[in-house]
């Protein structure tokens, strides 16, 4: 009887070892992680504000100064993240674009936000933008006044968020396929048509994550904008101080209940800049 050979059956092939351990206890870890650095403190935050009534909730969060605290913190904010997004991306594209001297220097001074402690660049702006400062002085002339005013809170959030839009853009923009913006420049497309078809679907989901991020760190800043902003009572308050206020009075519902209404604020801004933030990215995918 002849036999039939049987076909060999290939060897298997060995999973890559992993650095971590499996998906179980990974995941478990990180929720862990998470819950206690992230989800029990403002849960904590959240228990302190529910011993306190409605009325006393409503009245600590609505008052008149604290409401236009409210009103200079996000518009402030939203202003800076705002102006970050537009000139920390002209930053971001000279430092991938183009080659000069100190570029590295230029590079590094991006940074220096980063490095430099809140209350130093608080009392630095000041100075500068102060009515006798170098800067203050020339603008004093023209009737512009920077510090103990708005316009000095904008200043300072201004100042703490671009660094977050320039390398969050700095890096899009040197993976960027130049190959494509030479293909429309080819087809006859102008420098402009090119930028705005081409580049900027590209980096718009790093401007929305850089502005996201410029806008969260303003929020919460105080150090930086307490000494510029003077703390004028209904004028450049902003809402950290009254956190800080409270606790130093040992009112601690008062400043947890101003704390949740920060919070869930935003949350929910940040939330829309997400999903603005997908859908850019769905929409530059399809096409």
């Amino acid at each position: 009887m002849t036999s039939i050979a049987q076909p060999r059956r290939a060897p298997k092939r060995k999973s890559p070892g992993r650095v971590i351990p499996g998906f179980g206890l990974s995941l478990g870890f990180t929720i862990f992680y998470l819950a206690l650095i992230v989800l029990i403190p403002l849960s904590a935050v959240f228990l302190k504000t529910f011993t306190m009534s409605w009325d006393a909730f409503w009245g600590a969060v609505t008052s008149e100064r604290v409401m236009a605290s409210y009103r200079l913190t996000f518009g402030a904010s939203l202003i800076g993240a705002f102006i970050n997004v537009i000139f920390g991306g002209i930053v971001a594209w000279v430092l991938v674009r183009y080659q000069f001297p100190g570029k590295r220097f230029v590079d590094a001074l991006v940074d220096l936000p980063f490095a430099l402690p809140t209350a130093v660049a608080g009392i630095t702006l000041t100075a500068l933008y102060s009515h006798n400062g170098w800067i203050g002085q020339y603008l004093a002339e023209y009737g512009i006044k920077v510090a103990f005013t708005p316009l000095g809170v904008v200043v300072a959030l201004t100042f703490i968020g671009l660094p977050f839009v320039v390398r969050t853009v700095q890096p899009v923009l040197e993976e960027a396929e130049r190959e494509l913006e030479e293909a429309a420049a080819s087809l006859g497309a102008s420098p402009l048509q090119t930028f705005v078809r081409v580049v900027l679907p590209t980096i718009t989901p790093a401007l929305l994550t850089g502005f996201a991020l410029a806008f969260a760190r303003a929020t919460g800043e105080y150090g930086s904008v307490i000494f510029i902003a003077g703390n004028l009572p209904l004028v450049s308050e902003i809402t950290p101080l009254f956190i800080i206020t409270k606790l130093e009075q040992y009112d601690y519902t008062g400043a947890t209940a101003i704390a949740v209404v920060m919070l869930i604020i935003s949350f929910i801004l940040l939330l829309t800049i997400n999903l603005l933030q997908a859908w850019a990215r769905k929409r530059a995918g399809k096409k």
